[in-house]
């Protein structure tokens, strides 16, 4: 059995890749290091979306090899690309240890690019994975995307190999022409068996969960999970929670960030019932949220390149209403199956499908059993078997 050593460029420690990052290095034919561009949400907490400094209650450097490179950036934040992340060490590090592969996440960085031309320099391949799914990228201007068709395209064309993390994301590469041979399928995952396991064990507890909330025990609730800011459209999902005329029916958000002050005016307005926010909760915290929870929205816009928060909603047998803007939606809900899609921004039509499942209870189960089927196949299994793939494609030579 042939044994891969792989390095994996990310910019920082991120709660849902050090899960993967685990599944890697245990597996028998990888051998894993993991090299991040910065130690600043380690350090400092920050997050600047969430409005809070938030430090994962989930370990991040355990189960794996991993080393912090130096940021030489005048800048030196993850949130300033592409000058943000300068680290010259990167390709020292990919020249001497003679790696099978190199996998660089993203290229919204200088270190990206700097990690790229270190190992074709060093005749190391190197497979890109990205986000981007191809929905959003066609609703930018023509002259961008005839720059990017430049830089990007010979990008891929050089890469040994593209993982894409789903539909969208894989059908970008495509546009970018991309051959289908060379991208590999590696999805945007979370922690099924730890998310499914608390499931089960919160069931019983939901009545508890909600009168802690002081929510009505009869009373639907729809879980809104993320970052309280302008891509997520939080206030989408509060107007269209103003239409539904029903009266037994409650809204909680999970979560944090700069409009939650906007949010909360807004519902002290219109005299709204049975709205809740939760603050920012942790990741040990939140699966109680979505145990209590009977119908999960994502209302996202452009910028949502997945909306991993689905994932872990599906791991809870939740049924689905999300935008056509979400890069998950083709992949994670069959619509009329576990959920309906809408058009993102449409109020009156994100009303109504909240409407249908608020009625009906047999819909909400039967969508939730759906969730929970489809979800098992989005797992770290699933990349594991992509990224040998890819290994195994390159080593033959055909990469």
């Amino acid at each position: 059995m042939k044994k891969y050593k792989v390095a994996f460029v990310l910019s920082h420690p991120i709660q849902y890749f050090s899960p993967l990052f685990r599944a890697m290095d245990g597996h028998p034919q990888i051998d894993l290091t993991v090299y991040y561009c910065s130690d600043e949400t380690i350090k400092t907490g920050r997050d600047i979306e969430f409005g809070v400094c938030v430090k994962w209650d989930v370990p991040l450097l355990e189960g794996y090899k991993y080393k912090f490179l130096k940021n030489h950036s005048p800048l030196a934040t993850i949130f300033k690309p592409p000058l943000g992340l300068i680290n010259l060490g990167i390709g020292e590090e990919i020249k001497k240890n003679n790696y099978a592969a190199v996998i660089i996440h993203g290229w919204n960085y200088a270190t990206h690019w700097l990690a790229y031309f270190a190992a074709r320099s060093s005749g190391t391949p190197v497979f890109i994975r990205g986000e981007s799914p191809l929905n959003q990228e066609q609703t930018r201007n023509k002259a961008k995307i005839y720059a990017k068709k430049i830089l990007l395209g010979s990008l891929f064309k050089r890469a040994s190999a593209l993982l894409a993390i789903g539909t969208q994301n894989r059908e970008f590469y495509e546009f970018y022409n991309v051959p289908g041979s060379k991208i590999f399928h590696t999805p945007y995952a979370v922690e099924n068996k730890r998310f499914i396991e608390d499931s089960v064990r919160l069931s019983l507890s939901k009545e508890d969960l909600r009168r802690k909330l002081g929510i009505p025990p009869d009373a639907p609730v729809i879980l809104f999970s993320g970052k309280l800011i302008d891509k997520k459209r939080p206030l989408d999902l509060l107007r269209a929670y103003e239409k539904i005329g029903l009266e037994n029916k409650a809204l909680v958000y999970l979560g944090d960030g700069v409009l939650r002050s906007r949010l909360e005016e807004y519902v002290k307005k219109n005299n709204l019932k049975n709205v809740y926010f939760s603050g920012f909760k942790n990741q040990t915290e939140i699966t109680a949220y979505y145990a209590l929870a009977d119908i999960f929205v994502l209302p996202s816009g452009i910028g949502e390149t997945w909306g991993l928060v689905v994932n872990e909603a599906m791991c809870f047998g939740l049924p689905l209403v999300i935008s056509d803007i979400a890069g998950c939606a083709k992949d994670l809900l069959k619509p009329g199956e576990n959920g309906f899609v809408y058009p993102s921004g449409d109020i009156e039509a994100l009303s109504g499908e909240l409407l249908k499942l608020l009625q009906d209870a047999g819909l909400r189960r039967d969508f939730g059993i759906k969730s929970r089927e489809i979800i098992n196949s989005w797992s770290y299994e699933e990349d594991l078997k992509g990224i040998l793939a890819a290994l195994e494609y390159t080593a033959a030579g055909r990469g």
